[in-house]
């Protein structure tokens, strides 16, 4: 799994501990998710295209750099939502692009209802944000979409994800990069990821 990426950061696995815990309210549980969301893209965004810059520094001139690449968010909604505004954070000049996708809970597989992608890509890297890659049929929907779109570069940004969802990425889109905070054991019988966390969209937004 060369293209895989589980986070070893101390803070990452002491965030996602507080996160799985079944009694963590809603109003932490969005606080946790932004918190994991950023560590996660700090980490996944390491080879990032930059170019030279002079700045002036109130003690002289200094050579630094800034980002070339401009980058997209593509939260998968509805609980991709709750990882976006941790990564907007640290890049305040992305754009954010939604992709709704929903799992029809008889056939377990991804059904589109929300693009408002523009006719050509406006960005050159893509994150495609989603709390859980349990089947994988969504992640792997999205990068379809984005693929044709034509945007040339995907990563995966995820928390939790399970064995299954990581093969199907890696066997339709092997080029995508997959950064976890944590591979977890299996699905169950309903597709969902366990250990895991439940449903992060109803955890995020008390729905549940």
């Amino acid at each position: 799994m060369s293209n895989v990426f589980e986070s070893t950061h101390p803070l990452v696995a002491h965030k996602l501990t507080k996160l799985r815990d079944q009694s963590t309210k809603p109003k932490k549980f969005r606080e946790l998710t932004r918190e994991i969301a950023g560590l996660l893209t700090y980490e996944a965004t390491q080879d990032l295209g930059t170019s030279p810059k002079e700045v002036s520094s109130p003690m002289g001139q200094t050579a630094g750099v800034e980002l070339t690449d401009k980058i997209g968010l593509v939260p998968i909604l509805r609980a991709g939502l709750g990882m976006a505004e941790g990564v907007w954070e640290l890049m305040p000049n992305a754009e954010v692009w939604h992709i709704g996708l929903y799992r029809d809970e008889e056939t377990l597989q991804p059904v589109e209802y929300y693009n408002k992608l523009p006719v050509s890509p406006t960005v050159k890297v893509c994150l495609v944000l989603d709390p859980m890659l349990a089947t994988g049929g969504s992640a792997v929907a999205t990068v379809d979409v984005l693929k044709r779109w034509g945007v040339s570069r995907i990563k995966f940004v995820g928390m939790l994800g399970a064995p299954e969802g990581i093969a199907l990425m890696q066997e339709k889109h092997p080029e995508v990069p997959i950064h976890l905070a944590k591979i977890d054991e299996k699905l169950n019988e309903i597709g969902y990821i366990v250990p895991g966390l439940g449903d992060a969209g109803d955890r995020l937004f008390g729905t549940g």
